[in-house]
């Protein structure tokens, strides 16, 4: 098991993508097998309902993805966007994902700004979710989530209050993966701040942070999920978890 700091994580997937030639829609694809099969775990089976609340990078862009995957198995999906689609014309690679599932019909909304909690509440009207996947900002994440990300934080720890179970993608958004510690603005409280996950889906390897005590009242059960990176450049990268 190998532990990287936030800066050799975003390494990989640089080297990933220069160096060896591996699509960044190749690495998505391989996150979001990972997520799947998690996101299976916990559903036990059952049909859903799943809420993917999707951000505005490649955090959420694996969230497009393993909505995909979801409803290709069965499990009724509904996913929300913290702001304007990214532009199809820019292709990224989740835009490419978003293109997908809007083509296949999944139900997909940007929440509102003002009232981002009623939005979500308005999802999935036919019963509350049984999972809910916090798809909202990744490691890059350096500063107290704002506005309306604060609002959809809310509602994930919420939900999960209300017996909803919750799957982070990555790391929760909020918690600093460097530190292990929340990034709370002291203005909106932490609820509004930190997702609290059952379980967390991490990729490339565990993140320095998570070794913090403080960091497990957030994480829940995590597990390293394989995007495909070569081992050679794992290795070069990485640190031997310590013993």
């Amino acid at each position: 098991m190998l532990l990287f700091s936030r800066e050799a994580a975003r390494r990989v997937d640089r080297a990933a993508l220069l160096d060896y030639g591996v699509p960044g829609v190749v690495l998505m694809e391989n996150a979001a097998a990972a997520l799947e099969a998690a996101a299976e775990r916990m559903l036990r089976g059952g049909a859903g309902p799943a809420v993917i609340l999707c951000g505005p990078g490649n955090n959420g862009g694996d969230g497009y993805a393993l909505a995909r995957r979801l409803h290709n198995r069965g499990v009724e999906v509904c996913v929300a966007m913290s702001g304007p689609a990214p532009a199809s014309e820019v292709m990224s690679d989740a835009a490419i994902n978003l293109r997908i599932i809007q083509c296949m019909r999944l139900t997909a909304r940007v929440v509102d700004a003002a009232s981002p909690e009623s939005t979500l509440d308005g999802l999935c009207a036919s019963s509350e979710p049984r999972l809910v996947v916090d798809a909202l900002l990744g490691t890059g994440m350096r500063t107290p989530a704002q506005a309306p990300m604060t609002g959809m934080i809310r509602w994930i720890n919420r939900r999960r209050a209300a017996g909803a179970l919750v799957l982070a993608v990555d790391v929760p958004t909020g918690l600093d993966c460097d530190t292990g510690l929340p990034m709370i603005d002291p203005a909106v409280g932490e609820e509004a701040c930190v997702v609290r996950a059952d379980a967390t889906v991490t990729f490339v390897g565990m993140k320095s942070g998570f070794l913090a005590p403080s960091a497990s009242a957030y994480l829940g059960e995590v597990t390293v999920g394989d995007i495909g990176a070569p081992r050679e450049l794992l290795e070069r990268l990485g640190v031997p978890m310590p013993a």
